[in-house]
């Protein structure tokens, strides 16, 4: 890893949640830059657009115990996790996908000997008095996988809290506001996460992120 802005070093990234919206933006501009991204699915999911690419398909099914977790993370620089269940899944399914899961995956990281680990939240996702209605299932599995890796993980961790995450062009240009209410395109959360890989300032740190008026080094920059 870099210390703030230092010398850049490929990374090998296994992205869990590979298929999803924000993960597909993260391999794509993984490889951009010049890491070396593995695309983290569950052993049903169609990985061959991803293989006829050049990007490896490691299998990571988020109901293993972690000690089967820790084999897809073999030679791994980082973890993203990018996973969720989904809005059409029940209750259970966030419980045991974006807690639990979630949990599992930063164990399995510790037992690979994996110490970089990024994680997708959600705005305002550690202030019980923001949740809304009928997001609260999925705030509360954010909450407590958010606290399980700050206070019960030695992970090098950054925790990112996007806005709502929209569909829109990437404009390049953020802001980090814990009380703001906002927007902010999937293509722009994977750019911060993927220049945050690379950047030991945001170790430690949960980053609010939304949409704004800072360019990309200036938002490290306040960090």
């Amino acid at each position: 890893m870099d210390a703030g802005k230092g010398s850049y070093r490929k990374m090998q990234v296994l992205v869990v949640g590979a298929n999803g919206q924000v993960g597909r933006q993260l391999v794509t501009q993984l490889r951009q830059r010049g890491d070396v991204p593995l695309a983290g699915l569950s052993p049903v999911e169609d990985g061959e657009d991803w293989e006829d690419l050049g990007v490896t398909v490691r299998r990571i099914d988020l109901l293993w115990k972690p000690e089967h977790l820790a084999s897809a993370m073999l030679g791994v620089d980082a973890v993203i996790f990018a996973a969720g269940s989904g809005g059409r899944t029940k209750d259970d399914m966030t419980l045991l996908i974006d807690l639990d899961g979630a949990v599992k995956t930063m164990q399995a990281a510790e037992i690979a000997g994996v110490s970089r680990f990024l994680m997708i939240s959600m705005l305002f996702a550690e202030d019980r008095n923001r949740w809304a209605d009928p997001l609260k299932p999925l705030y509360v599995a954010k909450f407590y996988a958010d606290h399980w890796l700050t206070h019960q993980t030695h992970l090098a961790y950054t925790i990112v809290e996007p806005g709502a995450l929209s569909f829109h062009a990437p404009t390049g240009r953020f802001q980090s506001d814990p009380l703001a209410v906002g927007s902010i395109s999937r293509a722009d959360v994977a750019a911060f996460l993927v220049a945050a890989l690379h950047d030991d300032r945001t170790i430690g740190k949960t980053v609010p992120l939304l949409s704004g008026t800072l360019s990309l080094p200036e938002l490290l920059d306040q960090l």
